[in-house]
Order: structure tokens, then C-alpha cells, then sequence
């Protein structure tokens, strides 16, 4: 089984090319690519598929020929990753899969628009994203608690604004919020470094702490914007622990995602270890 390896702002995925869609992903199978340790190692899989034969993705077939299906590092799926889908666009050009310049994308949360800039940044459309209002979630971390807000980029976030990005503690245990959601959901840790610049830490579901996270940084301007009564277009600075992401909010409400998105290495799984893993 061939592989690659990539990341976007040192948020790191196993891509998986996989046209016909033969490999029996099995969320045991993801967990051992993306086990640091006896496995590649990454904090998700990016299968690349083609959109026509996979069931989620066949609906969107007539707008986007390839098809995400992204796999959480537990093995579970998840809607959306916008560091992700750039890692991906920028595998599908460097392939010859797609040509440079704009390509549609299929997920499971709709069909992205992605743009690779002259300068090696990879934008994508993220959409529109939704915030339910302040203070209405809960989140405990080190032993400290937040009110935060709900943000959903396709995939649900609870943000929290901190006035030392230390204060979450070391995030090696899940998060606690009030309310519970009971699909999980990402929990970002945001602090003000200056005008419409702010740096965050985040804990992805079914992941742990990432160096990044691309929906995250979009949630986190969301909640960013609002809570400075910014209305209408802005585009925020947002540094993460691995690197620095530009997110823009456009006159039609859609968020933009700008930012790399770098292939370090590719091989071949061997036999006798997928076998064991399967």
C-alpha cells in the first residue's frame, strides 16, 4: 500500500491514494498508520478517492471528481479539516491528478472550493460558519474553567478565551463542557495578541492536542470578530503552536482558510505489517 505524508502548519496526515477505493479502512487499520510510535504517525488520514465510487461521495460527483474521506487519529470520521483538504489539493496538483489553480473538492460537509496561490499558501472556501451566541458552553481544562461559544465550520467547535494561552493546562485529557456533545467536538483556547490578531491551542475530538487546526482557526476568528462587535467582511491573523494561518470572513458570510500545506515524504506500507493491522 503506497502512502504519503504531509502537513499544514505541522498538523500532519497519512494521505492515502486510493482512486477505485480497494482499501478496507478500517478505523483499527487508521489508528496504527497514525500511531506515533510502531506506525507512520499523524494526527489523521486523508484517503483520496474518487468521488463516483464512494457512497458519501457519489452525491456530489457532478461538481467535484475527488472525494475526502478523512479519518480522525482513533479511526473515527470527521466532516471537515481545512488543513486537510489544502494538504490534499496541494497532493492532487503535485500528482498531475488536477491541474494548478482552482479545484472543487468533495467532504462530507459539501463540495470546497480550493485555491493554490502562486506563493505555495493553499486557500479553501470553507463556507459559511454559525455561532449560537455567548456563554453558552462550558469548558474545563487544567483545572480552570470557561464560558465559551459554540461555533459550527462544518464540524462543531466550543471556543474559549483565555488571557494566557498556559492556562489549558497540558491538554493531554479530553476537555470537559457543559453541555456535552455527544458527537465530541473541538475545543479551541484563544488569546488577544493584537488588532485582529489573535493565537490559539486546540484540542481536537478523537485526536488530542494538535500543532494546528485549520476549522479551529476559522472558529476561532468567528468567535474572535463577534466578540469585538466586528460585523461584516475582516480577515483575522491566527497563530497556531505550528506556524501562522490568515482567516478571512467575506461579504457573502463564507470564511476563507489561507495557508501551506507541505508533502515531506512518500513509501510503501509492507505487507506483513498491514496484515497484522488490519
Amino acid at each position: 500500500m503506497r502512502y504519503l505524508k504531509g502537513h499544514g502548519t505541522e498538523n500532519d496526515f497519512v494521505l492515502l491514494p486510493d482512486a477505485e477505493r480497494d482499501i478496507d479502512l478500517t478505523p483499527r487499520l487508521v489508528a496504527a498508520l497514525c500511531d506515533r510510535r510502531a506506525g507512520v504517525g499523524a494526527d489523521g488520514v486523508l484517503r483520496v478517492v474518487l468521488a463516483a465510487t464512494d457512497p458519501e461521495g457519489a452525491a456530489s460527483s457532478d461538481e467535484a471528481r475527488w472525494f475526502m474521506d478523512y479519518r480522525n487519529a482513533d479511526g473515527t470520521t470527521a466532516e471537515m479539516c481545512g488543513n486537510g483538504i489544502r494538504v490534499f489539493a496541494r497532493y492532487l496538483v503535485d500528482a498531475h491528478l488536477e491541474p494548478p489553480g482552482e479545484l472543487a473538492i468533495a467532504t462530507r460537509d459539501g463540495v470546497k472550493r480550493v485555491r493554490l496561490e502562486m506563493t505555495g499558501d493553499v486557500t479553501v472556501d470553507m463556507g459559511p460558519a454559525s455561532l449560537s451566541g455567548p456563554d453558552e458552553v462550558k469548558v474545563t481544562a487544567g483545572g480552570r474553567s470557561w464560558a465559551a461559544v459554540n461555533v459550527d465550520v462544518g464540524n462543531p467547535h466550543a471556543v474559549a478565551f483565555v488571557d494566557d494561552l498556559t492556562d489549558a493546562g497540558d491538554l493531554r485529557d479530553v476537555p470537559v463542557t457543559e453541555p456535552r456533545f455527544d458527537d465530541g467536538v473541538n475545543v479551541e483556547f484563544v488569546a488577544e495578541r493584537g488588532d485582529r490578531h489573535i493565537a490559539m491551542r486546540v484540542h481536537e475530538r478523537g485526536v488530542g492536542e494538535t500543532r494546528s487546526c485549520g476549522t479551529g482557526a476559522c472558529a476561532a476568528m468567528v468567535a474572535a470578530a463577534h466578540r469585538a462587535g466586528v460585523a461584516g467582511p475582516t480577515s483575522y491573523v491566527v497563530d497556531v503552536p505550528g506556524g501562522r494561518l490568515t482567516v478571512a470572513r467575506r461579504a457573502d458570510g463564507n470564511v476563507e482558510l489561507t495557508g501551506p500545506a507541505v508533502l515531506v515524504a512518500e513509501g510503501t506500507l509492507r505487507p506483513e505489517w498491514l496484515a497484522a493491522h488490519r
